[in-house]
C-alpha cells in the first residue's frame, strides 16, 4: 500500500471536483438549466442549478485516465460512469413537465380534510392524489382552502422501466468476475442476483436521501471515510482507493452543495455516488459494515416504503421532508442526519475492535 499515492488521488479527485462542480455550475446557470422543487417549503430553492452530478463524471474520467492499472479504481470508475448515464437520462427527461400539481392552504379556523391529510389550520400541502384534486375545487369555492402555487412535476419513466435500467450497474459488475466472495461466502452464480439487490437497493437509498443542501452527499463522505478507516485498521488496505474516490468527490461536491446550495447534483449524482458506494463495497469484500455505514439512508428508504404500502402515513415523504414539515430547520435535518451516521459508523468500528477483533 502507497499512502502517498492514494492520498495524492485523494487531492486529485477533491480539487478536480471542486473544478469542474464550479464550471458546470456556471454553465447550467447560463442555460438556465434549474430545479423547481416538490416540496412546499423547499420552493426558495427554485433556479437553483441541477444535474450537478455532471461534474463527478468528469473527476471519474480525470481518474481513470491516471489510474486505470489500478484494478478497483478501473472497474468502481466504470460502475460509476454507468449509473451517471443512466441518472444523466432520468435528470433529461425530468426536464419534461407532466403535470402542475396545485399547493393549497387551509384558510379557514378548523381542520380541513382534503385526500389522506387533515390540514390543520394555516397549514399547506400539495395536492397529488385523485381524491384530492376530485375534492379541491369544491373546498376553494366554500373559503376552505386557497391555491398559493402551481408546482411543476417532471415526467418519469414507469417504475418497471426505471427498476430495467437500474439493475444494469449490478449486472455489469457481475459479468467483471471481479466480485466472487461476499463476508465470507464463496457466491458462484449467486453473485449476479446478490450484485444486482445490492447495487440497486444503493442507487436508491442514495436518491431517496438526496433532498435536502449537502444531505446525500455529506453522508456518502462520512460513510465512505469510515470504510477508509475501518479497512486500514483491519488489514483491507484496498478499500483505500475506491472509497478515497467516493469521499473526494463528495467532499469537493460541498463547497457548492452545502447550505445554501448553489447546485444540486441530480440523479446524476446520486446515481453515481449509490452504484459507486455499493461497487466498493462489494470490491473490497466490506458488506456488513459498509451496510452498517449506511444506515441512516437504508432506514429512511424502508420508511418510505412502509408509506407507500400504507403502514405508517407521513404527510409528506421521505422521512427528511416530513421533519422539515414539521417545523425542524434543513441546516438541524442535515446536521442530525451526518451526526446520526458519524455514531453508527463509529459504534461499527469500535464493535470490531473489541468485541469481533
Amino acid at each position: 500500500m502507497d499512502l502517498t499515492n492514494i492520498i495524492m488521488m485523494f487531492l486529485i479527485t477533491f480539487f478536480a471536483t471542486v473544478i469542474f462542480t464550479w464550471f458546470v455550475r456556471k454553465t447550467l446557470r447560463d442555460a438556465d438549466l434549474s430545479d423547481n422543487p416538490i416540496v412546499s417549503e423547499h420552493r426558495h430553492k427554485a433556479g437553483t442549478p441541477t444535474m450537478g452530478g455532471i461534474a463527478f463524471l468528469f473527476a471519474i474520467l480525470l481518474i481513470l485516465s491516471l489510474y486505470y492499472k489500478n484494478t478497483n479504481i478501473l472497474i468502481i470508475s466504470f460502475i460509476m460512469l454507468t449509473g451517471g448515464v443512466m441518472g444523466l437520462l432520468d435528470d433529461l427527461l425530468g426536464l419534461r413537465v407532466k403535470e402542475y400539481q396545485k399547493v393549497v392552504k387551509n384558510i379557514s379556523d378548523s381542520v380541513v380534510p382534503i385526500g389522506l391529510l387533515d390540514l390543520g389550520v394555516g397549514e399547506e400541502a400539495r395536492i397529488t392524489t385523485d381524491k384530492a384534486k376530485e375534492q379541491v375545487g369544491a373546498l376553494v369555492d366554500e373559503g376552505k382552502l386557497e391555491i398559493v402555487a402551481e408546482i411543476p412535476i417532471k415526467y418519469e419513466p414507469s417504475e418497471g422501466v426505471k427498476i430495467i435500467v437500474q439493475l444494469l450497474p449490478g449486472l455489469f459488475l457481475a459479468f467483471t468476475g471481479a466480485v466472487a466472495t461476499c463476508g465470507g461466502f464463496e457466491l458462484g452464480l449467486l453473485a449476479y442476483p446478490v450484485l444486482i439487490i445490492g447495487v440497486l437497493g444503493a442507487i436508491n437509498a442514495v436518491n431517496l436521501i438526496d433532498g435536502m443542501d449537502g444531505l446525500a452527499a455529506g453522508i456518502i463522505a462520512i460513510a465512505s471515510f469510515a470504510c477508509c478507516i475501518y479497512g486500514y485498521m483491519f488489514g483491507n488496505p484496498a478499500a483505500l482507493y475506491p472509497f478515497g474516490l467516493l469521499t473526494a468527490i463528495c467532499l469537493g461536491f460541498l463547497v457548492f452543495n452545502r447550505y445554501p446550495a448553489s447546485i444540486f447534483m441530480g440523479d446524476t449524482g446520486s446515481f453515481i455516488l449509490g452504484t459507486g458506494y455499493a461497487a466498493a463495497v462489494f470490491l473490497t469484500d466490506m458488506p456488513y459494515f459498509g451496510v452498517l455505514a449506511l444506515a441512516v439512508p437504508i432506514v429512511s428508504t424502508i420508511i418510505s416504503l412502509m408509506h407507500r404500502a400504507h403502514i405508517i402515513t407521513l404527510p409528506v415523504e421521505p422521512l427528511h421532508h416530513t421533519l422539515n414539515y414539521k417545523g425542524i430547520s434543513e441546516i438541524k435535518i442535515v446536521l442530525s442526519y451526518w451526526l446520526l451516521t458519524v455514531l453508527v459508523c463509529a459504534i461499527g468500528i469500535l464493535g470490531k475492535l473489541f468485541l469481533f477483533s
